[in-house]
């Protein structure tokens, strides 16, 4: 038989099946392999919110989107080209979302009477076999079939067996897309090799999908997707909260402090918590506290104590832990408090994306509270903005909040490890005695930049008193005058500013300086910001865009470059929050887009906005 091999510039597939039915597994092992033949990537996991769901029902769905490509890519796209469905759920919830004329790798066991009723299709509709489908290219597999057979002599039961499905699929993508299987039968033996029969059972069960492939007929093409052209170096594939885990151990190690993390579990952000378990070997002390109020107090006893305290949350967790930032902000101590968005409020969907904790970061809090607000702009952003997070906390000896979100924290992409030369110091000052004008310890007496010094309990001669009770201003001592209560607000305000005068000048990711319209963003949404003004700015539109890391405070030359553009428009995975802030501090009549439906704005439904700003009025 004929083979042909087509090369292919970029492909976007959907794995998508029952919660029990490993598609993020498979999704994973799909993009290590894809980070390794050197494409560029960009994934996009997407969970049920049910710990589980009925079993073949569509809120049980469990979804992987992985994008790679032969060129720069910013975001997982927005169709597929391809779809795997397990069941008759995973294609009833996804099918939206394939090009015309993509294809559909269907498990033809997943469309029994049974899942089909679970589904919710009609008595007697099967979208496998009566046509609905025509406008696709339908590829009909009986995976449970074939696996079971795979394994026959295999004496584990039917269902350790129909959980080999996944391998199955996998080895068949591998045939389909040119790929060689070592990487994942590696990975099967390291997670496998002391259960034989499993790991023996998904070897088989891969190599029997790429066998199928390739010793069926029907089958007459392959796929090949070229190496990325990207700047030399050694590269890996890492997801947000791998990498923002990363960015915490290169700053510890850099500022030389021990670092501390007190959290409690809670989706997105518990996988932080599981990466830093894994390197106590660079002195991170991990603890998992009762409460999410327990965990940020722990965590600023340890940054009292002359640690690097950090604690990990997400929404809800936020509110918990206000009155404990408020003590940090009194305290003027370091500590960084890392919130991974989800849709809320209250419990809300908890393993959707959302980034509607913006205004929380920044008002969240009783009193006069103000705090540094950092936001990373994709996975491997995330090792690079949390270490200038830590950077600004210890120098500026306060809290910083630092934003991620789910779409961030579960994505992956392509992340090129840093050497430490190309990090920047992280200067640690501890007081450790008296300056030569001081009788006693002035624990409040500033700095230039308004730092207070930190010392360290135990400090022969630096004793001071520590609370949440307003402090008199110098010597630290509780004070309830209305005066001094006044000027230590308006201090702790002056403190945060002018860290503006220390971050860099905010530029313009793409575009000219001045132009019509500035696409301002923050967070997740860069990919689909980026592409879309890219694919305006090829149509010959002006159109520019700026992504903000630093948004408490604001770059100083935030305003200037806002001032050279007719529109602002700013998209949000939100009911427009960061627009509230720029219309307060600019004065500015900016236009927001804005998304609330728990899965990111796509680069085509932004064109289509973006577009509404170069239409020409028509005189009458």
């Amino acid at each position: 038989m004929n083979r042909t091999q087509e090369v292919l510039k970029d492909v976007v597939i959907k794995f998508a099946g029952d919660s029990g039915d490993g598609m993020q597994l498979t999704g994973t092992q799909f993009t290590t392999n894809t980070a390794l033949l050197g494409a560029d990537l960009s994934t996009f996991p997407d969970f049920p919110a049910e710990i589980r769901a009925p079993q073949g029902t569509i809120p049980g769905v469990s979804g992987f989107q992985l994008r790679f490509s032969s060129d720069h890519i910013y975001t997982p796209g927005d169709e597929c080209d391809v779809l795997v469905a397990m069941n008759a759920a995973a294609l009833k919830a996804n099918l939206k979302g394939l090009k015309k004329g993509g294809r559909i790798i269907a498990n033809t066991d997943g469309f029994d009477s049974k899942n089909l009723r679970l589904a919710n299709y009609p008595d007697g509709v099967n979208p496998i076999e009566n046509n609905s489908l025509e406008g696709y290219e339908l590829i009909k597999i009986d995976v449970t079939k074939l696996t079971r057979e795979a394994l026959k002599e295999f004496t584990l039961g039917t269902k350790e067996k129909d959980r080999a499905k996944n391998m199955f699929i996998l080895g068949f993508l591998y045939w389909m897309y040119n790929r060689d299987m070592e990487n994942t039968i590696s990975f099967l033996t390291e997670k496998f090799g002391k259960k034989q029969d499993i790991l023996d059972s998904n070897i088989k069960a891969l190599k029997a999908g790429y066998n199928y492939g390739d010793t069926t007929e029907t089958f007459t093409t392959t796929y090949k997707v070229e190496k990325a052209r990207i700047e030399p170096g050694t590269y890996r594939s890492i997801m947000g909260n791998q990498s923002l885990a990363l960015g915490l151990i290169a700053a510890s190690t850099k500022s030389g402090l021990p670092m501390f993390l007190g959290t409690y579990p809670i989706t997105p952000a518990s996988d932080i918590l599981h990466e830093l378990s894994r390197h106590k070997n660079f002195g991170i002390r991990t603890f998992q506290a009762e409460d999410e109020i327990a965990a940020i107090t722990a965590a600023i006893g340890a940054s009292y104590g002359g640690a690097l305290g950090v604690t990990t949350t997400s929404g809800p967790g936020m509110a918990l832990k206000a009155e404990a930032m408020g003590l940090a902000v009194m305290l003027e101590i370091p500590l960084v408090i890392i919130n991974v968005q989800r849709g809320g409020p209250s419990t809300g969907l908890p393993t959707k994306t959302e980034q509607s904790d913006l205004l929380q970061a920044y008002y969240g809090r009783n009193g006069e509270c103000p705090m540094p607000v950092i936001a990373a702009s994709s996975p491997a952003d995330c090792f690079d903005a949390v270490y200038e997070a830590v950077k600004i906390s210890v120098q500026h000896m306060t809290p910083v909040i630092f934003l991620s979100d789910g779409y961030i924290a579960n994505g992956a992409e392509p992340w090129r490890f840093p050497t430490e030369e190309t990090l920047a110091p992280i200067h640690v000052k501890f007081k450790t005695e008296l300056w030569d004008h001081e009788d006693k310890f002035q624990p409040y007496l500033r700095d230039e930049n308004l730092v207070r010094p930190w010392a360290v309990p135990g400090t022969p001669g630096l004793e001071h008193r520590i609370g949440g009770i307003e402090k008199q201003n110098i010597t630290g001592n509780i004070s309830y005058d209305p005066e001094n209560h006044q000027t230590m607000v308006k201090i702790r305000q002056e403190k945060v500013d002018k860290i503006a005068e220390h971050i860099p000048d905010q530029k313009i990711d793409s575009g000219a300086d001045k132009g019509k319209v500035l696409v301002i963003g923050w967070g997740s949404t860069y990919g689909a910001i980026k592409s879309a003004v890219a694919e305006l700015q090829a149509q010959g539109k002006s159109v520019s865009h700026a992504h903000l890391r630093h948004i408490r405070p604001f770059p100083k030359n935030l305003g200037e470059i806002i001032r050279n553009f007719e529109h602002v428009v700013i998209p949000e995975i939100n009911n427009g929050q960061l627009i509230k802030i720029i219309r307060d501090q600019y004065l500015v009549d900016a236009k927001g887009y804005h998304k609330i439906m728990g899965v990111p704005i796509t680069k085509h439904e932004l064109v289509e906005e973006l577009d509404k700003y170069f239409v020409v009025e028509q005189v009458v």
